[in-house]
């Protein structure tokens, strides 16, 4: 099969795997679903099969391991540079999250000024993109703080949109460890999303809390979500 072909056939499951969600909000690190009741749920973030991922890797040609100059920036702050994270709920307690719902899945981008940028697992007409700043707290150890904007969207019987309404601001804070080598980082965090008028919408009327982990993509790494 041609690179045509590969591209082709991976965007082809692509479009298959996405369906329409009636009275939905998303935004970065969430995807809340209202019910006839009124209460807002949580639906897990999109992943792709390893199958199309596979194709989409091999739609790219052939990797090779590249030679590349050391950056003086990630020497200055090792956290610098772009990773595959995962967000998992842990310790809500009875009326939250169950252990292990996962929350995110996406790609972080850590940069050296102290900024941080997050392309969300979530629909990209929802504002899948959001940012945050951090500051280093230890040898190894980061502190991030994290803004959202969180919409909801009304889709007709077409999976047209209708209505755009913003539902109100989220804040994720997560503390995380970098590994030694660098190449990965584990921590927890917390995830609050409100109204418009600050009031805690989520399910339980509490924060998520859970654990975040990120692996470091390189220029060599291939597609892996």
């Amino acid at each position: 099969m041609n690179t045509r072909l590969y591209v082709s056939a991976a965007m082809a499951l692509v479009g298959l795997s996405t369906v329409a969600v009636t009275h939905k909000a998303d935004a970065c690190g969430l995807a809340l679903a209202k019910a006839a009741n009124g209460q807002w749920t949580i639906a897990p973030p999109a992943k792709m099969s390893a199958s199309v991922a596979r194709m989409m890797f091999l739609a790219a040609g052939p990797h090779s391991t590249t030679k590349t100059i050391p950056n003086p920036l990630q020497s200055m702050e090792p956290i610098a540079g772009l990773y595959e994270i995962t967000m998992s709920a842990e310790g809500n307690g009875p009326t939250g999250l169950p252990d292990g719902t996962p929350v995110e899945h996406a790609y972080v981008a850590w940069h050296a000024d102290g900024g941080e940028i997050m392309n969300s697992g979530r629909p990209a007409a929802a504002a899948d993109f959001c940012m945050g700043t951090w500051a280093r707290t230890g040898a190894r150890t980061y502190t991030l703080n994290h803004f959202a904007l969180t919409w909801t969207q009304s889709l007709d019987a077409n999976g047209v949109d209708i209505d755009n309404t913003l539902v109100g601001p989220a804040s994720i804070q997560e503390t995380v460890t970098l590994s030694k080598d660098g190449s990965s980082y584990t921590g927890t965090f917390v995830l609050i999303q409100y109204d418009t008028h600050y009031n805690i919408i989520l399910p339980g009327g509490i924060p998520i809390k859970g654990t975040v982990a990120g692996t470091r993509m390189t220029i060599d790494s291939p597609v892996t979500y």
